[in-house]
This record gives structure tokens, sequence and C-alpha cells, in this order.
């Protein structure tokens, strides 16, 4: 029986790393350049641009607003469109991205605005281009506060990735559903939470350690 649960644990295990590990990627490529774009579009900025800043915004905030369940509901036939269903890990994937890049984007943009605006200005007076800016002042200064925040968000991937398996996303979330509460195994239950608390606490670990490396170089 243990042997068993043993093996369905670890698979769950498995399919919530592959999820969050994808929609993770996804975000993160998608987010950062998002993130960089409100920032230096904002009004003030090198590129400003406040009516694009704007409508970008709004896009933003709507996205940022709206309940996990709910935007999985309203994706599911942009899910199936993309991967041809709209349940298991690979659909699982599509909501969890959509959901974390605007959250990345929010991330990247707060911890650029904390850079000193002097050694911007710095830069532009010796002729620096705003890719120049972008790539050798905003980014390197405002590292090790993006690496925070982009564990922060893989940290609440996570999360919904549990929320995504209870309602047929697979993982944990759906081990812990099927197995510890409609067959009242909280055994079961018990053991999901323990592999979802040591997933936060190693990710949690990994990025403050990378945060501080980005720090002292």
């Amino acid at each position: 029986m243990w042997a068993q649960l043993s093996r369905v644990l670890f698979s769950s295990f498995l399919e919530t790393l592959y999820m969050v590990g994808m929609s993770s990627t996804i975000s993160f490529i998608c987010g950062i350049p998002l993130g960089v774009f409100l920032h230096v579009t904002a009004k003030g900025e090198i590129l400003e641009r406040p009516k694009v800043n704007g409508v970008l915004s709004a896009v933003v905030n709507a996205a940022r607003s709206t309940p996990f369940i709910i935007l999985m509901v309203l994706l599911i036939p942009v899910t199936r469109m993309i991967v041809g269903t709209s349940i298991g890990i690979n659909a699982a994937v599509v909501p969890l991205a959509v959901a974390a890049i605007p959250f990345v984007g929010r991330i990247v943009e707060g911890a650029l605005k904390e850079v000193d605006r002097g050694v911007v200005e710095a830069a532009q007076s010796m002729g620096a281009t705003p890719r120049q800016i972008i790539g050798k002042v905003l980014l390197p200064e405002a590292l090790p506060a993006i690496i925070s925040g982009l564990t922060l968000a893989v940290i609440n991937l996570i999360g919904y990735s549990a929320m995504a398996g209870a309602v047929g996303g697979g993982g944990l979330g759906d081990l812990a559903i099927r197995y510890g509460y409609q067959r009242f195994r909280m055994d079961i239950m018990f053991a999901t939470v323990v592999i979802l608390i040591a997933m936060v606490q190693i990710c949690q670990g990994l990025g403050d350690r990378m945060a501080g490396k980005a720090r002292k170089s």
C-alpha cells in the first residue's frame, strides 16, 4: 500500500514540478520584457509613452484582479486551441502562465522603479542609448530585487498548480482531492501538504541565495 502510495506521490510531484517549471519559464520570458516596457514607457522615463503605458497597465491590472479559478474557466477555449484539451498538466500550464505573466511584469516594473534615478541620468549624459540603459544600467541594478520577486512568483505558481489540480489539472492538487478528500485518506492529504511546503521552502531558500549573490556582485 505504502509502496504504491509513494509511486503515486512521486508521480504527482513530478507533474507539479512540470507545471510550475513550464509556466514559470513562459511567465519569465513574457513577463520580464513586459515589466521593462511598463517602466520605460511611464511618464518621465527614457521611452515615455503615457497613452500606451496607460492602456497596457489597465490590461495588466484586469488580468491580475481576475481570480485564478475564474481565469482557468475563461481560458478553456484558448487552452483547447493551444494544447487540444482543457484537462491535464499541459492544459494547466496555459492558465498558470497567463496568470503569472502580469504578476511578473509588475514585479519587474517595481524593481526597476527602485533604481536610483541619478544612475540613469549619468548614463544618459554619457550618450547611452535606451537599449544600453536598460541592459547595462536598469536590469543589473535591479537584479537582486527582480530575483526576489521572481522567487515569489514561482511560490505563487506552486499554490496555483495545486488549485489547478483540484479542477482536473493533475499534480499534487489532483491527488489531494481524489485520494485525500474523496476517499477520506488524511494521510495522503497530509503528505501532499508536506511536499508542497517543502517545495516552497526550497524555492525560497534558493531565491534568497541567488539574490544575496547578486547583491554582492
